[in-house]
């Protein structure tokens, strides 16, 4: 097939063969976010679960910019100009990425925009500084002194003064002042010495909403000013005795990939260490700056931090969307979702007798295979109180354990360091290479080491994402192997969001790979024999076309041929023209992907039979 293809959005990509099959990956995954966005624009929501959702959506597309525009740019600027699977070279995806965010950024002030108002009727009020009587005004300015200006540091450029360092993610205001000496024709448009530029950065540790007034004691509307509101309205009192000509919001979003190859290193811990201090230089890839902003100081921003003008995204007002968590936190039940409490599985339940000790709960796992799924059954009183058990059991001699993503306050490490200082052996796989969160992940493998805990960092070259765990326990027949293999992290806040499943079991088929999957995650082992386990990159994937093919035989035998798959994304080439296949001979698939997804279905003669 060729010619266009149009979304449902009027997004329009080059119409290629290539592109016919594929949708972009990033443009798909911009989609994905939609979706966020529409639930913080959709009024049957709960009031503060839509602040939350802007928030969210915010917080994924700076990951975005962090992750894949950084990626893109690298590839433009190094010459890339070999189109993807989609038929799209770099440059055409970077251009095709920001006329989408563009709409999308549209799309979220809009959104915000309606629900000031709708906040205002359920006494929440975001004010305006410049609306505010001269009585508050005062009482935000005590304030602001008190509270506000000592921590604030004006940097100003000048031969003798650097431009300064703009972390990433940071609020910033820039300023454009000048002495009272150069007149008032010295317009900011001008070039002249008596010009002085200065960035105020805005205190990450201080709340971006500040509280107006006692209404949380009185029961009256409660009213918040934007910090950032704030600080600009008293920029006179950083630079005492100048004019203030200009001055504007700014963020910087700067690239995270910068990690290198396993190969180049000898010790992997050292070198993500190495990579987070070289993150906090990275290359910028946006500028968000407020509309009407001086030219000048666009400018300047521009030609400092090294971006062109397809790097530069324009917004209205100085609120940081990300911030919208604190006003979704405030205590409104009545604004929120209902809060879910995840029940006890049955068989791990008191009435099964599995709450009293370790023994009793081992024993209902011996009894019959334990399948739970959260978040509507509690991760706590089952994956949790696994290891946390298994920690404190006198019978068992050994856990293992892989740790991908998992909470500042983590249960998991907790347990972990308990059993190894116990007496037990503990080995915990920690992949430092989770994006975003290899600093925590550092700061964990040191934490377990100094414990005792024996502490391995993966394969060389792939990403370990697998969650499991394995309990070795003695018991009056010897050892017995226990396991817990789930979808999602050892993460106790995300298992009360996402759907994901886990199983408990000691069947010795399943805990048998276990045993060999760890000890070639630890050991490094050149054995790679698996029963029932299916380990990317071993024999996963011939699994999944054996299993394709079969229903493409079972659709040409004139069988009930159907694939059902929930993944998370999909991209993978030769996964979905196996499935284009089988689409081709009939199969019925049904696919739900949370997030991006590169296969096109519904296509006449290509896809026809596939649903997402």
């Amino acid at each position: 097939m060729s010619g266009k293809v149009k979304s449902k959005t009027g997004s329009e990509a080059i119409g290629t063969q290539g592109e016919s099959r594929f949708f972009n990956r990033d443009v798909s995954w911009l989609e994905f976010n939609r979706r966020v966005l529409a639930q913080a624009a959709d009024e049957r929501v709960p009031m503060l679960e839509r602040l939350k959702f802007l928030a969210i959506f915010t917080s994924n597309l700076d990951e975005f910019f962090m992750k894949r525009v950084g990626l893109i740019k690298r590839q433009v600027h190094a010459g890339v100009s070999v189109p993807s699977a989609d038929g799209m070279t770099p440059r055409e995806q970077l251009a095709a990425v920001r006329a989408l965010v563009e709409e999308l950024m549209t799309e979220r002030e809009r959104a915000y925009a309606g629900l000031i108002p709708a906040l205002a009727s359920q006494q929440i009020q975001i004010v305006r500084y410049v609306e505010l009587t001269e009585k508050d005004k005062k009482a935000v300015d005590e304030w602001y002194r008190a509270n506000v200006f000592p921590a604030l540091t004006p940097l100003a450029v000048d031969p003798t003064h650097r431009f300064p360092f703009i972390s990433n993610l940071s609020e910033n205001i820039a300023v454009l002042a000048s002495y009272p000496e150069a007149g008032e024709e010295a317009s900011e448009d001008e070039e002249g010495a008596e010009r002085l530029f200065a960035r105020v950065k805005i205190p990450s540790n201080i709340h971006r909403f500040v509280e107006l007034g006692d209404g949380k004691k009185t029961g009256g509307a409660r009213r918040y000013v934007l910090l950032a509101d704030m600080i600009r309205n008293n920029l006179d009192a950083l630079f005492p005795g100048m004019k203030i000509r200009q001055h504007a919001y700014f963020r910087v979003t700067r690239s995270a990939g910068i990690q290198k190859d396993d190969l180049e290193t000898l010790n992997l811990l050292q070198s993500v260490e190495a990579d987070l201090k070289q993150r906090k230089f990275a290359r910028a890839v946006r500028l968000e700056i407020e509309q009407d902003a001086s030219p000048v100081i666009l400018r300047w921003l521009q030609d400092k931090l090294n971006l062109d003008s397809m790097d530069v995204y324009e917004r209205t007002g100085d609120v940081e969307y990300t911030s919208l968590f604190e006003l979704a936190g405030l205590d409104r039940p009545e604004l929120k979702e209902r809060v879910w409490r995840g029940v006890i599985p049955p068989r791990l339940s008191a009435e099964a007798g599995a709450d009293k000790t370790p023994a009793n709960f081992f024993a209902a796992i011996r009894k019959q295979d334990v399948l739970v799924h959260h978040p509507y059954e509690s991760f706590h009183a089952s994956v949790e109180r696994f290891i946390a058990l298994a920690a404190a059991d006198p019978d068992v001699v050994t856990i293992k354990q892989t740790l991908y993503r998992t909470s500042p306050d983590s249960p998991f490490i907790e347990s972990l360091i308990k059993a190894a200082e116990s007496g037990k052996q503990v080995a915990c796989l920690v992949e430092l290479r989770a994006r975003f969160d290899e600093d925590r992940n550092v700061r964990f493998a040191r934490q377990l080491e100094k414990a005792g805990v024996h502490v391995a960092y993966g394969v060389v070259g792939l990403k370990t994402h697998c969650k499991t765990s394995l309990v070795v326990r003695r018991e009056s027949k010897g050892l017995r192997c226990y396991a817990h293999l789930g979808t999602g992290n050892y993460h106790p806040k995300t298992a009360q969001l996402y759907t994901d499943v886990g199983l408990l079991t000691c069947d010795p088929e399943i805990t048998g790979d276990l045993v060999n999957l760890f000890n070639y995650l630890t050991g490094l082992s050149a054995g790679q024999r698996y029963e029932r386990l299916l380990v990317a990159p071993f024999n996963m994937r011939a699994k999944f076309d054996a299993l394709i093919e079969r229903e493409v035989q079972n659709a040409k035998k004139g069988k009930p041929a159907r694939i059902y798959a929930k993944i998370n994304s999909m991209e993978d080439r030769e996964v979905t023209e196996r499935l284009y296949a089988a689409s081709q001979a009939g199969v019925k698939i049904t696919l739900i992907v949370r997030g991006f997804c590169c296969l096109r279905p519904g296509v006449p003669g290509l896809s026809e039979n596939i649903r997402v």
